[in-house]
């Protein structure tokens, strides 16, 4: 399975504050915004993942995440000249998708709740053609929304509709097999000018080829790309923060809990940083004197899942 996140786009409804800066590095609370659809991917497993931005932003992605040798996984890097469309990303990705399957999340989505981890392992596990994520909302009217059958097949997509045909949006996450690619090169553009993701999926849908994963109820899903929901997202993310005493979306953490890096590295790290809360919560973690037991709790952490090490 190939990841791949989509950090592009000219960010106009979050201006001035990205008149000079990409979106998707500016803070929700104490870390990038890239942080989480990244730390999303790595809880589920993916190690190989292709971030896609703009010609002007890619080398700032570059200079924070490097190669993601830091964190056990690779990262790769390819750049979207325009912004054409969530689509687009997979045919600019087509060689590194090659005949793998491929999970897509858009940068400014993140997702948080218990057992979110085993959801999205256990989709990516059954998966066989196209998945999409849904989740109740009150007013489905602002979003792309799915209807589905009993076995959770979609039967319906809309974009924006004025009557809708369930409460349940399409967040930003996506698993395709290496099909899409192929798709998506047949499709033509909107009248937006954009290559439309409701288009690839409804072309899965009409060969009942399109699987719906619900997030119920004690799950949180926010897109972060206006003021205001940017705000809302970072207040979420301090208010959960400094009650549970864990830190949500710590690509540190979890790469050390997953067995990608050594208590050694996780401690330098913090220590590079020990002026501020992020650099000590690492450091706390690597001096730690039980890891098993600590491990045990952090796994039922709504961010971590049930993720065993790897």
């Amino acid at each position: 399975m190939k990841g791949i996140i989509l950090a592009g786009g000219s960010g106009t409804r979050l201006s001035p504050s990205t008149d000079s800066m990409n979106k998707h590095l500016l803070p929700v609370y104490d870390k990038p915004m890239i942080y989480y659809p990244l730390s999303v991917l790595m809880l589920a497993g993916i190690r190989d993942i292709m971030i896609i931005s703009t010609p002007e932003d890619t080398p700032r992605f570059q200079k924070l995440l490097g190669d993601g040798s830091e964190l056990g996984i690779s990262l790769k890097y390819r750049e979207q000249a325009e912004p054409k469309g969530i689509l687009e990303a997979l045919t600019i990705s087509e060689d590194f998708i090659g005949k793998d399957k491929v999970t897509l999340i858009l940068a400014d989505n993140i997702f948080y709740g218990q057992g979110f981890t085993t959801i999205l392992r256990d989709a990516i596990k059954k998966h066989r053609y196209a998945t999409i994520f849904g989740y109740r909302v009150k007013d489905p009217r602002r979003f792309g929304v799915v209807e589905f059958n009993d076995h959770q097949k979609a039967i319906s997509l809309e974009e924006k509709p004025e009557e809708p045909k369930s409460d349940f949006a399409v967040t930003g996450l996506y698993i395709y097999d290496h099909r899409a690619v192929k798709i998506a090169k047949k499709l033509t553009p909107s009248n937006r000018g954009e290559l439309e993701i409701t288009d690839l999926n409804r072309e899965y849908m009409k060969w009942n080829h399109l699987d719906v994963e619900l997030l119920g109820r004690g799950f949180a899903w926010m897109d972060a790309g206006t003021q205001e929901a940017l705000f809302e997202t970072a207040e979420f993310v301090k208010t959960t923060q400094q009650r549970q005493g864990f830190k949500i979306a710590c690509l540190e953490e979890i790469a050390y809990y997953l067995g990608y890096i050594t208590k050694e590295v996780l401690f330098e790290k913090g220590k590079s940083m020990e002026k501020n809360d992020y650099g000590q919560y690492l450091m706390e973690i690597a001096q730690r004197k039980h890891t098993e037991q600590y491990w045990d709790s952090v796994a039922h952490h709504p961010m971590m899942g049930l993720v065993e090490n790897e």
